[in-house]
């Protein structure tokens, strides 16, 4: 007798600093029937897995080619400088633009800040990853500006990090392939957007139709009306006076 095989588990991938736990979390109160695999990927490939069928679904950061995908972007993420602890940034609470314009400012090939003019001083060269980078403000080469979950992945203790105020900001999204929109797909599209369990999206509960009060109602009236057109009658008859007796006979 042959075993019955068992359900794909829902894939999901997440690029560094980004966390998925509490997504996460609820999927395993809420789906007992298909596990959730988390997938960690460098940034640059969410969006192949996607193509090729590796993950369902990715958490990764804009902008990134669209092409055949749905996206919902989730929230944005504050930019913060990344220094050594004795530089002079570390006796603000936040710093601007402008402060920058006298450092040299580290652009990483990894990073997911757009600029439309990188401030401060470009380097020679691009630090291959934001790791890289981070070692060499670590080593007194420069600073380095990320979204802030990465400034806390790459923690040292050596190393601190300010706000930047007027920076771009970082947006996380969701992202799936549109032509495998499955159940699980949006079951999870529902989950990040908060929707309860009670209001499910799984195809198999959907597509079950249902009759709303405003039809029923209508439905209900135009039997009425059929039965006072053939003289049919539509409910007791009452005789004498409102509210009296019926006299015995």
């Amino acid at each position: 007798m042959t075993e019955p095989t068992a359900p794909r588990p829902f894939r999901l991938a997440y690029v560094p600093g980004v966390t998925p736990t509490k997504w996460v979390r609820i999927w395993n109160e809420r789906i007992t029937d298909a596990r959730l695999d988390l997938v960690a990927l460098p940034a640059a490939d969410a969006v192949g897995s996607l193509h090729a069928d590796d993950t369902d679904a990715a958490l990764l950061r804009l902008p990134i080619d669209r092409e055949g995908l749905s996206i919902i972007p989730l929230y944005a993420e504050t930019p913060v400088v990344v220094v050594p602890k004795d530089h002079v940034f570390t006796a603000a609470d936040e710093i601007s633009l402008a402060d920058l314009a006298d450092e040299l400012v580290l652009d990483p090939l990894d990073t997911p800040i757009v600029w439309a003019a990188l401030p401060g001083r470009p380097a020679l060269d691009r630090p291959a990853t934001t790791a890289d980078a981070v070692e060499l403000v670590a080593a007194g080469v420069g600073v380095l500006v990320v979204p802030q979950s990465l400034a806390r992945l790459h923690h040292r203790k050596d190393l601190t990090y300010r706000p930047v105020a007027g920076a771009p900001e970082s947006e996380v999204a969701l992202a799936w392939a549109v032509e495998r929109t499955t159940d699980l797909v949006e079951e999870f599209v529902g989950i990040v957007r908060g929707r309860t369990a009670n209001s499910s999206r799984r195809r198999d509960q959907a597509d079950v139709p249902k009759v709303s009060k405003v039809k029923a109602a209508k439905a209900k009236a135009a039997k009425i009306a059929a039965a006072k057109a053939s003289g049919k009658a539509t409910g007791p008859r009452h005789t004498g006076k409102p509210g009296g007796r019926r006299r015995r006979s």
